[in-house]
């Protein structure tokens, strides 16, 4: 006996089947991420060291050369919480909870790194991309609807929440440096 499929079934089986490798795709791009941001906050913490004793409030290069160290540090430990949220990632019906905030944490993160690490910018844009379209495929499959205002607002706090564990996390590390006149992040 045939069993008869409508096409909306056979395509959204399709679409499950396809989610799978581009979220393992996702997560090997977010690894290089990673991996190039944590061999130059390594080098810079490096050339950085003598700031802890010896900063010079004058000199526009160590306050650069600071504010870098703190931003690398902050992209890092918002691509480790978006890692650890893609690997908790258990099934289809799992996407939507996890994946909508991620997407703009990245896109802050890639717009902190345009000028700075160009190709890592670049990755990020297109893990962003991909996240995205995983996050509109699983809402097409689950039938899930999104609040997006919500998901910025959720990206937002965390984002906030980071930001306030670095800064305090680089003050503690450089105390002799008047953070007042370096620029934000």
């Amino acid at each position: 006996m045939l069993v008869k499929y409508n096409e909306t079934v056979l395509e959204n089986i399709s679409h499950s089947v396809t989610l799978a490798p581009r979220l393992e795709y996702s997560s090997n791009l977010l690894s290089e991420i990673m991996d190039i941001f944590s061999e130059k906050l390594y080098d810079l913490k490096k050339s950085n060291c003598d700031f802890e004793l010896f900063f010079d409030d004058t000199d526009k290069n160590h306050h650069t050369a600071i504010e870098l160290e703190r931003n690398l540090t902050f992209s890092l430990e918002v691509l480790v919480t978006i890692r650890n949220r893609i690997t908790s990632i258990s099934g289809v019906y799992n996407i939507p909870e996890v994946l909508p905030s991620l997407v703009p944490m990245i896109r802050t993160i890639s717009a902190k790194f345009f000028n700075i690490i160009p190709i890592c910018s670049q990755k990020l844009s297109e893990l962003s991309v991909h996240l995205g379209s995983i996050v509109l495929d699983s809402a097409s499959l689950t039938k899930a609807r999104f609040d997006f205002s919500q998901s910025n607002r959720e990206s937002s706090i965390f984002l906030d929440k980071v930001k306030l564990m670095v800064d305090s996390k680089i003050s503690k590390q450089y105390p002799n440096v008047d953070f007042s006149k370096l620029c934000n992040t």
